[in-house]
């Protein structure tokens, strides 16, 4: 007899507490990452170093996460999920009290390629574990509640970073999140269950298989301006309402953090839509009105700018229900895994990377709001490109 919509929930009710810890985890790491963008205006004077100087530690942050997500599959094809779990939460609480120690911009660039690097081989064993320890009926829930972490770090991390900033130094900022990320590891290393089994490593007929579909370097353009639109711009938004739009730092983080609030609800629209009308129309639409809301961000002037401040990331956040679905597809189920293992580093390494360096050279040349600007082009330009997407599995376009 089949389980009621009862007995479901109860049954996801007794599974949610290994969820919510993994959860936990992937907050900790992402505002790892991210955490620099809110406490740039204070690096940025402290250190005297420049807009592109500050965009550049951004790429080394993206760098070596995209180079250790891509190397995951070797790792934990030879040590389990579990032990890849702690050496990253570990490892990341290690490379943020390093960076929060040095006293220079090399030591800082080195410490932050470290931090990428650690963060980087989480994700994949995370998700293994997670749908290893909840029932395959439960792994839609489950993944909404992992992925709500990402979403909620863009909130907490300047509103956390603006309250510290009140008391201590943006050292101290991130010397208290890499304590808190080595009290994590330990914590599950020492109560966390699941992962006691190895990966799979990368699978080159896969990659074969993949390389030869359109579709597949479309959506790795598509990615690079999706995140773009959301790290990419949050990674510099801080310095370009300090410096640029002359807004005091405490009031910046303020907004900015509210502003990504609502992208949490957001996320469950974009897959209501995703289902509803599917992935091509769903990421022409997202896009289109993310690239719009990026160009008033870069062109409004005085007041007015706090519109688009709030209202491109609840567009822009929307981008990856529909993103990850039309990746499942683009092929055979065989190849999914690899998509993503490809398609999301080289997006982080473009739009979370890449881009903010270039707006940090548009910063320093006294044109700011127009490298914001190029962005949203650039974001404009992916919604015409989502529409030659197809899909293994469409009869019809949608």
């Amino acid at each position: 007899m089949e389980p009621t919509q009862a007995e479901h929930e109860t049954g996801f009710r007794s599974e949610v507490g290994p969820v919510l810890f993994l959860a936990l985890i992937f907050l900790f790491n992402f505002i790892g990452r991210i955490a620099l963008a809110p406490l740039m205006p204070a690096i940025e004077e402290e250190l005297g170093i420049t807009h592109a100087q500050a965009g550049s530690l951004f790429l080394l942050v993206t760098l070596g996460y995209f180079l250790t997500v891509m190397a995951s599959g070797f790792l934990s094809s030879r040590v389990n999920h579990r032990r890849t779990i702690i050496f990253s939460a570990a490892a990341v609480g290690v490379a943020l009290l390093f960076v929060s120690r040095c006293g220079g911009l090399w030591g800082l660039r080195l410490g932050l390629f470290g931090l990428g690097l650690a963060a980087g081989f989480y994700l994949p064993s995370g998700i293994a574990v997670l749908t290893s320890q909840v029932s395959s009926r439960h792994w839609g829930k489950a993944i909404a509640v992992h992925e709500l972490a990402p979403n909620l770090s863009f909130v907490f991390a300047p509103l956390l970073a603006e309250a510290f900033l009140r008391f201590m130094t943006w050292r101290g900022v991130l010397a208290a999140l890499g304590f808190v990320s080595l009290a994590l590891a330990f914590v599950f290393a020492r109560f966390g269950r699941g992962g006691r089994f190895k990966g799979e490593p990368p699978n080159l007929r896969a990659f074969r298989i993949l390389v030869d579909r359109p579709s597949f370097w479309i959506m790795m353009a598509l990615f690079g301006v999706g995140i773009a639109g959301t790290l990419g711009v949050f990674s510099m938004l801080p310095l370009y309402l300090t410096a640029e739009r002359g807004m005091d730092r405490s009031f910046a983080n303020t907004i900015i953090g509210l502003s990504r609030f609502a992208g949490v609800f957001t996320v469950f629209i974009a897959g209501w839509a995703t289902d509803r009308i599917g992935p091509r129309r769903t990421l022409l639409n997202v896009l289109l009105g993310s690239g719009l809301l990026t160009l008033l961000l870069a062109g409004l002037p005085g007041f007015w700018i706090i519109l688009p401040v709030f209202l491109q990331p609840i567009v822009a956040v929307g981008f990856f229900p529909a993103g990850f679905a039309a990746l499942s597809h683009i092929g055979p189920p065989e190849i999914r895994s690899i998509a993503v293992s490809l398609t999301v580093p080289f997006g982080f390494l473009f739009g979370g990377g890449l881009v903010p360096i270039g707006i940090g050279i548009m910063g320093d040349a006294g044109a700011f709001g127009f490298g914001i600007g190029l962005v949203g082009l650039c974001i404009l330009a992916g919604s015409l490109l989502s529409r030659y997407l197809t899909f293994s599995s469409d009869s019809s376009p949608s």
